[in-house]
């Protein structure tokens, strides 16, 4: 590992940011389900399907991915994982077949499980201790940028040239281009030196309560974040009445939201304690989401669907540094092991397809109003845990 004390290159910090904006790209994922769901006929179950072939590998490749990591570097992990995105990008303009696209569905989610496992650390390593949570935020808003253009690329895509999948050409460019920025780029690291990881030593890091409470509550905030990314079109169309065209920049509000969320919360975790921020944010967004079970109102529905998006964009950020403040040296293996529970995107989807074929659409999202829920709940162990 390269070690300096002087100050990061712009180059090299826009490098590794601008790898926070291709990890928005696995968003996607919501708005395309949507037209995937339309153009090939699906049942709300086949298509809860598609999320869970992008974050099941969240749970199969972490691990080995901060092995790797070990191995070659944090900076070559995530050249991988830019080049891997580059493709799965490419895939379903080329070819929109429906196999065609569970290949590209497949590769989008292993490439972004080794950025996410790679990237935060290595941020975390560029910069002092005392701000990764902020930086983390930071890194969070530059992914919301990214989630909020994609709805509004397909969109505007099919809208204005008759063809969603352009949206996809677009992508493939910006990662494409990050490879080439990052490979340029001479990115120093300054902190968070890391033991090499296990497999034995990440998972065994769940016998620390906080780590637990950290892996919990990432699993079941990512469940959601994906749940209601993939719900918020439908719920537009159910109880507003509109387009899947319009309801689609539903998922763009809620983004948009994320972005200012993040963007603040940059600023603000630099002069306040996370803890009370984390658990403030739970309580506005099961606020939030249980008045979006009842309103019919498109101007309601798109109000609620923004505090909702508001309230969650530090979430994760503060839980991730939290636990890679628990044990530093360990940060690869935490760090993989905190990656780990991205797959709850694959799981909780997965069940509100499910329960919406058995029971209906309202049931469904219950599931993740439960999700918002249980976090609050492990935000009070996680706090007993915390100095």
């Amino acid at each position: 590992m390269e070690v300096s004390t002087g100050k990061q290159a712009f180059n090299a910090v826009l490098a590794v940011f601008f790898g926070f904006f291709i990890m928005g790209f696995v968003d996607v994922v919501g708005i395309a389900t949507n037209y995937i769901k339309s153009d090939f006929s699906l049942t709300a179950g086949m298509a809860g399907t598609l999320p869970m072939l992008v974050f099941l590998w969240f749970a199969i490749f972490s691990i080995p991915t901060g092995i790797i990591m070990g191995a070659i570097g944090r900076k070559k992990t995530v050249l991988l994982a830019l080049g891997i995105t580059t493709v799965a990008m490419a895939i379903p303009f080329a070819i929109y077949q429906f196999w065609a696209i569970l290949v590209a569905f497949v590769l989008l989610g292993i490439s972004n499980t080794i950025l996410q496992v790679a990237l935060n650390p290595l941020v975390a390593a560029m910069f002092s201790k005392e701000k990764t949570a902020s930086l983390l935020s930071a890194g969070q808003f530059v992914k919301a940028i990214s989630s909020f253009v994609g709805p509004i690329l397909a969109g505007f895509s099919a809208t204005y040239f008759g063809d969603w999948k352009l949206t996809f050409v677009v992508l493939a460019i910006a990662s494409l281009l990050s490879v080439l920025l990052l490979a340029s780029a001479s990115v120093k690291e300054i902190g968070f030196e890391s033991t090499p990881a296990t497999f034995a030593g990440a998972l065994g890091l769940l016998s620390d309560r906080l780590i637990l409470f950290c892996f919990l509550s990432i699993f079941l905030l990512v469940g959601f974040d994906v749940g209601i990314n993939v719900s918020i079109p439908e719920l537009l169309m159910k109880q507003g009445g509109l387009s899947l065209e319009n309801a689609g920049y539903g998922t763009s509000i809620y983004f948009a939201a994320r972005t200012i969320g993040s963007f603040l919360g940059a600023f603000l975790l630099l002069k306040t304690k996370p803890m009370p921020f984390l658990q403030a944010s739970l309580v506005l967004a099961v606020i939030a989401f249980a008045l979006l079970l009842f309103a019919n109102q498109v101007w309601a529905l798109r109000a609620l669907i923004f505090v909702l998006g508001l309230a969650c964009a530090n979430i994760f950020s503060i839980i991730f540094s939290i636990a890679l403040q628990k044990n530093p040296s360990r940060s690869n293996e935490i760090s993989a092991l905190m990656i780990m529970g991205v797959s709850g995107g694959a799981v909780i989807p997965f069940i509100q397809g499910f329960i919406n074929d058995q029971i209906g659409f309202t049931a469904a999202l219950v599931v993740i109003l439960v999700c918002l829920v249980l976090m609050g709940m492990l935000s009070l162990k996680i706090r007993t845990h915390v100095s």
